[in-house]
């Protein structure tokens, strides 16, 4: 299980209850990645829930619309802004593709905005789909679809060094998840013959409409799948975000570090009972995998000069 909150400097944290009662947990450390060759898209919901986050209040032709616009702040342009000008550092060509999903009445449609540069989007307004109709659904698997034929000659390098990195930003409830799911174990055989390129999708859950346990369930679902790239690796093309818990950006690379990526000189890991779990002396990779003891409920990262601890009780 993931947990929902977690500590800085860790950008994700999974616990594994086992058999015994132990627990084995596998945590990142935050850190940015040597990407090299990337695409990246950023897929924006166009369903007509997230009009208000855009700013759109929804009344028209009286005076009552200029003081709803006024007192409706579009949250989603500076956000997206944000987004684009980091994510564009990472990408091979500096741009970064973004695109309107979940579009038309059935919410099947794309809306393409165009590949954006920093500099570029600081000018452009997003504010909503406005070729296609704001949607009444919110379909995943076309926006997949579209990033994946985009990219589709995206460098094949495998898990850890990504052809291509794509965000899907929602507010609500996936309403395809089954076929998006078939989909992606299509895909992933597909990875794993080396006949596509891996893809790391990202969905970023907005607002309170989100269903967080549909969130889960696609990030998960490639756990003990045995689905592996040309290194050996095991493909996992799924990683999922609440915006409410993002502190930085990064976070959108916690999945891309490794245990070869070493952080700090030296640590340990603790439980809250002070027993020694893990000793790495050599070094602290930003891929960490250790166990604790039976009756654990948090664990703290000790290095020279400090230390950070986690809570894991929420899972217990």
């Amino acid at each position: 299980m993931q947990l929902a909150k977690v500590v800085e400097p860790f950008g994700e944290v999974n616990v594994y209850k086992q058999n015994s009662g132990e627990l084995h947990v596998v945590a990142t450390i935050l850190a940015v990645p040597d990407l090299e060759g990337a695409k990246i898209g950023l897929a924006l919901d166009g369903s007509a829930s997230m009009k208000k986050m855009y700013g759109v209040s929804g009344i028209v032709g009286s005076v009552f619309a200029q003081a709803a616009a006024a007192t409706t702040p579009n949250v989603v342009e500076p956000v997206a802004r944000t987004m684009v000008s980091y994510l564009a550092n990472f990408s091979s060509n500096g741009k970064v593709d973004l695109i309107y999903w979940a579009c038309s009445p059935d919410g099947s449609k794309i809306e393409a905005l165009g590949e954006f540069e920093e500099q570029d989007i600081q000018n452009f307004v997003i504010s909503g789909p406005k070729k296609l109709p704001w949607g009444r659904g919110t379909k995943l698997l076309p926006p997949l679809k579209y990033f994946v034929d985009k990219f589709k000659d995206a460098p094949a390098k495998g898990v850890k060094e990504p052809g291509a990195i794509c965000l899907f930003v929602t507010d609500g409830i996936i309403e395809d998840l089954t076929d998006v799911k078939q989909y992606c174990l299509q895909y992933a055989q597909e990875i794993s013959k080396g006949q596509k390129p891996f893809i790391k999708f990202l969905l970023i859950g907005v607002g309170e409409e989100v269903d967080e346990g549909q969130m889960d369930e696609l990030d998960d679902m490639f756990e003990g799948s045995g689905i592996k790239d040309s290194s050996g690796q095991n493909i996992d093309l799924w990683d999922h975000q609440l915006a409410s818990d993002m502190q930085k950006l990064e976070q959108v690379f916690k999945e891309f570090v490794s245990e070869d990526m070493i952080v700090i000189g030296s640590g340990r890991i603790l439980n809250q009972e002070g027993k020694n779990c893990q000793e790495y002396p050599d070094g602290v990779p930003a891929l960490l995998r250790f166990t604790l003891p039976v009756g654990s409920t948090a664990f703290s990262l000790e290095f020279p000069g400090g230390s950070v601890t986690q809570d894991i009780s929420e899972i217990l």
